[in-house]
């Protein structure tokens, strides 16, 4: 292993144990001293300072001392859990993830902010050295002994400690962590050969020595293991105190910093900065390599064919050749499950956000996160952050009451704020849900006619008013701040969702709350798709998109002013797009009775295309257009098809929005 590539897998882990310290400090009551969970954000501050002195990052491990002495008096007693050593660890850790992306970029320290946090780090370790006796831990009722914590008065331990196989070869160096020990007291040591090797054997890169070291010192189980956190899922280690049995304990401690991904994973802080790696389970692998085994049979089974030695047998010949296609659907569906990741990696940044604008507002309010573990495609997943940051920021500054407006309207002075995730008809629905103080509809609705978004007779629903605020410049706040009221958001929230392939629309009652819901397709790859013609032209649409296809009726044909057609479909009118009006190009058909209906979905409102011929079902292959053309609105990507033909694919909620439909017909769109 080259050492770039321990450095590398260095900076992902340190970044997850950052991810580890900042859950449990979110999770961390005033008051609290002596948790499991201080416990563990300790191990992980420690493990990180240590990485850092290994690897030469000095910077990180000094500043990394000052958060692990603070956690030390939290997991000694010495201190207690409060709000404002809660808020300068977060702000630590924020620092800590800042100076890791400027040392792996190669970019300047933020050395203001490393200053600053050290003053206050150091402020607060004064102020507890100068009252020491601060904290009574006989009478802190709070207060529970960790099982690992031997007696004081034990003063000399017995360890055992065997480095396994590849441990060198990440740099973890053993003589540096026997020196640790002798800084917490007197130590006497033997080499373990009974695993060396004959000369002729010996791998240079590898440790086949081991240690029985005795330690004299009065000190705990726990800062004997913190030594070795950063190795422990690495070698076998064994501590015994004077007072234990004589069967020695083994430890297997759960390491420090997670080696599988998590909810809590480095990408849940990177906002919308793309990973250039992925994590992908052992399971996902196997299935791969089961696949590509039964392809490399299936090739051979069809290369026999090949030879003028056998004699074709149609029938055979046929069995290979769908045999070929079911292997290749599998291995296409295994390769996508690769790039497959839960929506955990986003949700788990919202606690922390909530939390800090909550300290803003002087709010309260309660995060529930559900469906965290459902899968979609990681560059659907970098690209949905930020449009949800967005939502839950605005439901947190506009939506949710202060604890007095709730009281005083019969609410928990706690509210809440929920983000759902589930599968549904192959696409992924992400829900943000609040119980605030939902919509001012009316309100809106006296916006909407100021700014000339609708006309003052135009009617609509209450539904179909809410979802005004996701027309460009649109806003109701009455004072500009740094979190909202600047007329932007809502519609580039709508727009980067649309990007992706993707409906939003919102739900709301006054005084009781919003439901905001996106819509998206799984993966930005591959589709199954109904292929389509108008004219000459061939067309790919989403079959997810579509509700039903129809013959026309010409009595059920209505044409309203300006030529706009709707089409009866049951007790709904169903606003008709041609698309060979929308694309500028030549139907085949003349009538409407002619060419058949498509009726889609689009943001919950039912439209209908116009086409002149339905062809064949199939998966496609999406490709991108932008890099060699400008973006068409309408037009989401490109394929081509088995007979080698170029078909666009077809965007429907940006055919409807530039064919202008949804606000010029609110009151015949179907909520």
């Amino acid at each position: 292993m080259e050492l770039s590539d321990v450095i590398d897998s260095f900076y992902d882990e340190s970044l997850e144990g950052l991810d580890l310290m900042e859950d449990g400090l979110l999770n961390l009551q005033p008051g609290q001293i002596e948790s499991e969970t201080i416990n563990e954000i300790f191990r992980a501050a420690h493990s990180i300072k240590g990485g850092g002195g290994i690897f030469g990052f000095t910077e990180i491990s000094d500043f990394m001392h000052g958060v692990e002495t603070l956690l030390d008096q939290l997991r000694s007693g010495v201190r207690e859990a409060s709000n404002e050593l809660t808020q300068l660890l977060l702000e630590s850790v924020d620092c800590a993830r800042q100076m890791f992306k400027a040392s792996r970029d190669k970019s300047v320290l933020p050395q203001d902010r490393i200053d600053n946090l050290k003053i206050q780090q150091d402020n607060a370790l004064v102020e507890i050295d100068a009252t020491p006796d601060k904290i009574d831990l006989n009478e802190a009722t709070t207060a529970s002994a960790p099982e690992d914590k031997t007696d004081p008065s034990s003063q000399h331990w017995q360890i055992t400690f065997k480095p396994q196989p590849g441990m060198l070869a990440k740099a973890n160096d053993p003589l540096r962590m026997i020196k640790e020990l002798a800084e917490l007291g007197s130590i006497t040591s033997r080499a373990i050969l009974d695993e060396l090797p004959s000369f002729e054997e010996i791998d240079p890169v590898e440790c086949y020595l081991g240690w029985d070291i005795e330690l004299e010192a009065s000190t705990s189980k726990t800062e004997i293991e913190d030594i070795f956190a950063w190795v422990l899922d690495e070698c076998e280690l064994i501590i015994k105190a004077p007072e234990q049995p004589i069967e020695p304990e083994n430890i297997k401690a759960s390491p420090a910093i997670a080696p599988e991904p998590s909810a809590n994973a480095n990408q849940q802080n990177s906002g919308a900065n793309a990973s250039d790696s992925i994590r992908v389970s052992i399971d996902k692998i196997d299935n791969l390599i089961n696949l590509v085994g039964e392809l490399v049979i299936t090739q051979s089974m069809l290369s026999r064919f090949d030879s003028g030695d056998t004699e074709l047998d149609l029938e055979a010949h046929r069995n290979g050749l769908s045999q070929l296609n079911r292997n290749t659907r599998d291995l296409q569906e295994s390769v996508l499950q690769i790039r497959m990741l839960p929506i955990g990696f986003c949700f788990k940044r919202f606690p922390r956000l909530v939390h800090d604008i909550c300290n803003k507002l002087n709010k309260q309010v309660d995060l529930k996160l559900s469906g965290e573990d459902t899968e979609l495609d990681k560059t659907v997943l970098e690209r949905i952050n930020d449009p949800l940051v967005h939502l839950v920021r605005n439901s947190l500054d506009h939506g949710m009451e202060d604890k007095d407006t709730r009281l005083k309207n019969n609410k928990p002075e706690t509210g809440t704020i929920e983000l759902n995730a589930y599968h549904e008809s192959g696409n992924i629905i992400i829900e943000v849900i609040d119980d605030g103080n939902g919509l001012n509809t009316s309100k809106i609705k006296e916006r909407a006619i100021e700014r000339e978004i609708i006309g003052e007779d135009e009617e609509l629903n209450d539904d179909q008013i809410n979802n005004l605020i996701f027309q460009a410049g649109f806003s109701t706040a009455e004072a500009v701040s740094d979190l909202s009221g600047r007329g932007v958001g809502m519609d580039v929230v709508k727009r980067n969702i649309n990007e992706l392939g993707g409906d939003v629309w919102l739900e709301s009652n006054q005084g009781i709350g919003t439901k905001v819901s996106i819509r998206l397709p799984l993966t930005l790859a591959i589709l199954d798709g109904q292929i389509l013609r108008v004219g000459n032209e061939i067309y790919v649409i989403p079959l997810s998109a579509i509700i039903e296809t129809l013959q026309i009726d010409p009595e059920r044909v209505n044409t309203l002013p300006g030529d706009a057609q709707v089409y009866r479909l049951r007790d709904q009118h169903v606003p008709i797009i041609r698309l060979d009006e929308a694309f500028n190009t030549a139907a085949e058909a003349d009538n409407l009775e002619d060419g058949l209906l498509i009726v889609v979905d689009s943001e919950r409102q039912r439209y209908g295309l116009w086409v002149d011929e339905l062809l064949d079902q199939q998966q496609v292959v999406i490709k991108s257009l932008v890099s060699n053309f400008k973006q068409i609105r309408g037009i989401s990507g490109a394929t081509i098809l088995g007979d080698g033909r170029v078909a666009l694919i077809l965007d429907v909620t940006g055919i409807v929005t530039a064919c202008g439909r949804r606000l010029a017909m609110p009151s015949l769109a179907i909520a």
